[in-house]
C-alpha cells in the first residue's frame, strides 16, 4: 500500500501534453481546477500534421485565452481542391485559418499551461492508472478526474478501457517543409489516385507540405510522378525540413469516459487528416470535458463529443468516398467547378457555419445534376 503522508494530490490528472492535453489542462486550470499534467516526452514535441488550425479551432484557442501572433504564423482564407486542370475553392464564411508550425503552437500551449499555473512533469513515466489514483515516476497521486489525452494508441483508454471502436481506417500520413513563398492565401489539396496531399502555408517564405495516402510504400520523393500540377510549384524549392511520417485514423468510440476518466484528442476518436480538423477537434472537446468536469459529471460531455465531431466526421467520409472512387471525384470535381458557390456552402457546413440541412434539396438536386453532365 502507498503512504498516504507521502501521497499527493490534486484535482485532474492530465496523461498526454500534445495540443489537447495542453488545451484541457489551461481549461481546466483557469476554471479553479489544480491540475497536474505528465508526458513521457520532452518538448519541444514535434507531429507529422498539416498544421493548419481553422476557424473553428482557432475561436476554441481564444476561449482559451491563447493568442497566436501574426508574426509566428501564415493567414489563410479558405480552401482550394486541385486536380489536374480543375480546381474550385471557397472562402471560409467567418474569419480566416492559420497556417502554424506545430513546434510553435506547442510552445505557445506550454507558455499558457505555465502562466496559469498548470503543474508539468515532463519525461514522466506513467505505471498505473486507476479511477482515483495514477502512479507517475512512482509516486501515487490521487485525484478527482483523469484525462487521457495520451493519442491514437491511449494507454488510459485500455487500463481503463474506454469505448469500443465502431470504425476503423487506417492511412499514412507524411510531412514536410519546403522553403519557398507560398503561391496561395488558401490550403490547396491536390488529388491523385495515390491519395492527396495539402499544401499549408505556415510563415512568408516556408509550406509545409502533408501526403496522405493508402499505399504504405508510397512517399513524398514520389510527388511528381502523381501529382505534376504540384510538383512544379516546388521546382527549385529547397527542403527545410526532414520528411516525417505518422498513421492517421479514421476510429469512432461508442463511449468516451467511464466513471470519472475521461478522454480527449485523439484519444477519443479521429477522423482522416485530410479533414484538416484535428486540431480544432482537440481544442472543441478540452473546452466541453471542463465544463461537463464542472457540472459534476462527464455524461455531458459524452454527448457533447459526439456533436463536436458530426460535421468533420461526415466530411472525412466524403472525401474518402471520393478518394477511393475516381470516377465519382473527376465528375464532383467537375461539378463544383462549375458552380462553386455549392463548394462555399460545403465548406461553411465543414466548418460549423451551416447546418447540412441548410444546403437545401434545390442545391442538392443541381449538384446531382450537374455531376450528371460534368
Amino acid at each position: 500500500m502507498s503512504d498516504p503522508v507521502n501521497q499527493k494530490h490534486t484535482d485532474i490528472v492530465v496523461i498526454g501534453a500534445g495540443p489537447a492535453g495542453l488545451a484541457t489542462a489551461i481549461a481546466a486550470r483557469t476554471a479553479g481546477f489544480k491540475v497536474l499534467l505528465a508526458d513521457h516526452a520532452i518538448p519541444p514535441i514535434d507531429k507529422a500534421c498539416g498544421e493548419g488550425i481553422m476557424p473553428d479551432g482557432l475561436a476554441a484557442l481564444a476561449a482559451l485565452g491563447v493568442t497566436v501572433p501574426a508574426e509566428k504564423a501564415y493567414p489563410f482564407r479558405g480552401i482550394r481542391f486541385v486536380e489536374g486542370t480543375t480546381s474550385v475553392d471557397a472562402v471560409f464564411p467567418k474569419g480566416v485559418g492559420y497556417g502554424v508550425r506545430r513546434t510553435v503552437l506547442h510552445d505557445l500551449l506550454t507558455q499558457k499551461a505555465t502562466e496559469v499555473g498548470v503543474e508539468m512533469r515532463w519525461g514522466a513515466h506513467v505505471s498505473e492508472i486507476a479511477s482515483n489514483q495514477v502512479t507517475i515516476d512512482g509516486l501515487p497521486v490521487s485525484c478527482q478526474w483523469i484525462v487521457g489525452a495520451d493519442g491514437q494508441a491511449s494507454i488510459v483508454r485500455q487500463k481503463i478501457g474506454i469505448g469500443r471502436s465502431h470504425s476503423e481506417q487506417r492511412r499514412f500520413g507524411f510531412r514536410q517543409h519546403y522553403a519557398v513563398r507560398p503561391w496561395t492565401d488558401c490550403v490547396e489539396v491536390y488529388w491523385s489516385d495515390q491519395g492527396q496531399v495539402y499544401v499549408t502555408p505556415v510563415a512568408q517564405n516556408e509550406v509545409c507540405v502533408a501526403l496522405i495516402t493508402a499505399d504504405p510504400h508510397f512517399r513524398l520523393n514520389e510527388i511528381p510522378s502523381a501529382f505534376p500540377e504540384l510538383a512544379s510549384r516546388l521546382a527549385g524549392a529547397l527542403e527545410s525540413t526532414r520528411p516525417q511520417g505518422a498513421i492517421t485514423m479514421t476510429r469512432r468510440l461508442d463511449s468516451v469516459f467511464e466513471g470519472n476518466v475521461a478522454l480527449v484528442g485523439e484519444a477519443s476518436g479521429s477522423v482522416d487528416a485530410i479533414t484538416g480538423e484535428g486540431m480544432s477537434l482537440g481544442f472543441q472537446q478540452a473546452l466541453s470535458l471542463v465544463n461537463a468536469m464542472r457540472s459534476g459529471s462527464l455524461q455531458p460531455y459524452d454527448e457533447a463529443h459526439r456533436e463536436i465531431g458530426k460535421n468533420p466526421r461526415r466530411m472525412a467520409k466524403l472525401m474518402l468516398m471520393l478518394g477511393e472512387r475516381p470516377w465519382l471525384r473527376h465528375r464532383a470535381l467537375r461539378a463544383l467547378s462549375s458552380q462553386p458557390d455549392l463548394f462555399a456552402q460545403m465548406l461553411s457546413v465543414h466548418v460549423g457555419e451551416s447546418r447540412v440541412r441548410d444546403f437545401g434539396i434545390e442545391r442538392a438536386l443541381s449538384f446531382g445534376w450537374s455531376m450528371l453532365t460534368a
